[in-house]
């Protein structure tokens, strides 16, 4: 797999990409993506990320004074009250510079919130003081089972053990970071398991600013994984058949919204295309996927899925343009 680390002199722009940089989808939220390796293969993985991936190509990882750059400027746009949530199509306690970025993070004048998604593997009492001490408020720990056996099989890799997952969720009720545990639900695997992950959730005090608990519905995607087995529910049928119902019999809650996070409606970053678009690209690396390329234009990366053009400019028409993420095919 090709790893390219990508600074200011790269020329490819921090907006546009899914797999790194910042997204902004019109809220007080900014996802801050500065790497997108994984080492796990989850089988119900969205991006079919991990060392088994069978449709990546490329990892990408942003110098740190690079990614800080872009969230300063994005946050005067957006003014006080920005939560900046670092996350990752893979694992970001990859990143090496993890500590120096929530720092820095935590520096500008408009951020009152640095949070930060994790599987919980690399986590461990040092690694959480570490973390506490650059300044994180939220850890979302993605906790899909309790039981050793089903979470070793969720995680797709034989090495995975989740007592120490545990041990680290324990730490970190114990720290000043507040614990949000975030288990993706799979109808028909681990049902038995999410009123064992609520009432753990519930033993160690999780959620004292924020929510203790935020269960994720399971989503079918294009070039991500789905189990065997797996039913998969509407939107109706996760809210009213399983969280409403667990929370009733738990009386714990377990239905959240953005509000709860200090998350509210704010200016979008311009967007610089429309969805069936055309216009021009320069090529400048790799893309995440087997047959795509990154390119630039307008100062925004675009994906260009089927391209056969490893350099140089290419024709391509827009084909989405979803939260100035832009994706292209050539025209």
């Amino acid at each position: 797999m090709t790893h390219i680390r990508i600074t200011e002199d790269s020329g490819i722009p921090l907006l546009g990409s899914l797999y790194f940089g910042i997204i902004d989808r019109g809220t007080s939220l900014l996802q801050v993506r500065p790497s997108c390796g994984c080492n796990l293969n989850c089988p119900f993985c969205s991006v079919d990320a991990g060392p088994a991936s069978r449709t990546r190509a490329t990892s990408y990882e942003v110098s740190r004074d690079y990614i800080v750059s872009y969230v300063k400027e994005i946050a005067r746009f957006k003014g006080d009250g920005v939560e900046c949530h670092i996350d990752s199509p893979g694992e970001p306690m990859l990143y090496k510079e993890l500590s120096g970025l929530i720092a820095d993070l935590r520096a500008i004048h408009e951020v009152v919130t640095v949070s930060m998604q994790t599987n919980g593997t690399l986590l461990t009492a040092d690694t959480i003081r570490s973390l506490e001490s650059a300044g994180l408020d939220r850890i979302n720990l993605s906790l899909h089972a309790i039981d050793p056996d089903l979470a070793r099989q969720l995680s797709g890799v034989p090495w995975f053990d989740v007592t120490r997952v545990i041990n680290a969720a324990r730490e970190i009720a114990k720290s000043r970071i507040d614990l949000l545990i975030a288990p993706v639900f799979l109808p028909g695997i681990n049902d038995a398991e999410i009123p064992r992950i609520i009432q753990f959730a519930r033993e160690i005090g999780a959620g004292r600013r924020f929510p203790a608990l935020g269960i994720q519905k399971f989503e079918r995607y294009r070039y991500g994984r789905t189990p065997r087995g797996i039913k998969v529910q509407s939107w109706w049928q996760f809210y009213n058949r399983s969280l409403k119902p667990w929370e009733k019999e738990y009386n714990f809650r377990l239905i959240i919204r953005p509000q709860d996070f200090g998350t509210v409606r704010r200016p979008m970053v311009k967007k610089c295309f429309e969805k069936g678009e055309k216009t021009t690209v320069e090529i400048r690396a790799p893309g995440w996927l087997n047959g795509e390329m990154i390119g630039v234009a307008k100062d925004r990366v675009v994906s260009v899925l089927n391209c056969d053009r490893e350099k140089g400019n290419v024709r391509v028409k827009i084909v989405s343009a979803k939260h100035g993420i832009y994706i292209a095919v050539p025209a």
